[in-house]
């Protein structure tokens, strides 16, 4: 792209920015007015295409967007509905009909319509493909019938991602099918899952008899797959990709704390340590910046993936250094009372922090997995040996 288009892109980024900070300004406006015009100016998702919350320009501009609203104390669609604005967003502006973007993407920019994504298995795990959540047709509808597992945020969730077996006798990347799923439709049964930190931001999914218009099929019958990496491709650039201000997040607190120590108690071991966790955060930090302004519009390609690996260690390895220099106060919790969060991934301690951060190297995809995206996409190195590719998905030994 040429660079004067680039230039004169940036620039009308930056002026609707600003016209929407000015006419509604964050300290009087409700949020969800404030984000209904941000989606209505094009400053949602700006690489989406005009009418569906974007403006059809390089994502890299999205940067300016976020950061103009941060200063002027707006509101962030994440923030309310992490799931819905990061994966399912993308996945309905990718595969959905007209009817579907007009219906869906505004609303669940706003906050109004929490979404989730119902991929994980008991039975599959990270063999995703592998999925026994069974979709029958029935005239216009489809009979939804299985189990669902890690479900972030069901519990708040208007809408579900639902991804399910339709077609048992083909392989099992092709017989799967995405659907739209209401979330209080009969036959949905949302169960808590208790993390230790005493949280259930994640939940069991139950489907029994569920019906489902065949109306609400994201792509073709048979799509599911492809669909699915829609979905997963953006969900690991929402979690490893993310571009945080320089030295903040993990590594800040853990400075924060470096900085709290009697300077007799800074011994030069310890601060070695600091110091390269603090260049890992910078230079994923860096990565991630080189990689938005590289990508293309569309489903991202394996960047995502690495940036989501990297950060799953980095944070755990951030948290138990912020645990150690704690002592015996990093021992302490508080309360494991059970509470179903309105958010995800809220810290409001270290030790909550150190404890959640567990999840990093699962969620999204596990960190094998990523291993394996690196080696075979990036690196070219050969395949993990895949016995059931060809064998039709009900002729595949299950336990």
């Amino acid at each position: 792209m040429a660079t004067d288009v680039l230039a004169g892109q940036e620039q009308r980024v930056a002026e609707l920015t600003d016209q929407l900070v000015s006419q509604y300004p964050p300290s009087s406006t409700h949020a969800v007015e404030f984000l209904g015009a941000q989606y209505d100016m094009g400053l949602a998702w700006v690489h989406f295409p005009v009418g569906s919350g974007g403006l059809d320009v390089s994502p890299k501009f999205q940067k300016i967007v976020n950061e103009k609203i941060a200063r002027a104390g707006g509101p962030s669609s994440y923030a309310r509905n992490p799931i819905g604005y990061g994966m399912c967003g993308p996945t309905v502006v990718e595969w959905g009909t007209a009817e579907q973007k007009d219906r869906y993407l505004r609303p669940l920019f706003t906050g109004e319509e929490i979404w989730c994504q119902l991929f994980s298995e008991p039975g599959s795990g990270s063999d995703f493909a592998g999925l026994s959540a069974k979709g029958v047709r029935d005239g216009e509808e489809w009979i939804i019938n299985g189990q669902k597992v890690w479900t972030t945020l069901a519990h708040l969730s208007k809408w579900g991602l639902l991804v399910v077996r339709t077609d048992a006798d083909a392989v099992k990347h092709a017989g799967l099918t995405a659907v739209v799923v209401d979330m209080q439709a009969q036959g949905v049964e949302v169960r808590p899952l208790r993390q230790m930190t005493g949280e259930a931001e994640f939940n069991e999914v139950y489907f029994t008899d569920t019906r489902v218009p065949v109306s609400e099929t994201l792509g073709n019958v048979g799509d599911g797959w492809r669909v699915s990496l829609t979905t997963l491709m953006n969900e690991r650039v929402a979690i490893g990709g993310a571009i945080p201000q320089k030295g903040s997040g993990p590594i800040r607190e853990a400075v924060r704390l470096w900085q709290q120590k009697p300077v007799e108690s800074q011994d030069l071991a310890t601060k070695d340590q600091l110091m390269k966790l603090w260049i890992r955060a910078e230079v994923a930090r860096l990565t991630n910046i080189r990689a938005g302004q590289s990508r293309k519009m569309g489903v991202p390609g394996p960047e995502g993936s690495i940036g989501k690996m990297a950060s799953a260690d980095l944070n755990k390895e951030t948290y138990e250094f912020c645990i150690k220099l704690l002592g015996a106060e990093g021992m302490l919790y508080g309360s494991y009372e059970m509470v179903r969060p309105d958010t995800a991934m809220s810290f409001d301690s270290i030790p909550k922090a150190f404890l959640r951060a567990r999840a990093n190297s699962i969620e999204g995809g596990t960190s094998e997995v990523m291993r394996n995206i690196l080696g075979e996409r990036v690196l070219g190195l050969p395949g993990d040996v895949r016995v059931d590719r060809e064998i039709p998905w009900s002729k595949v030994p299950r336990n």
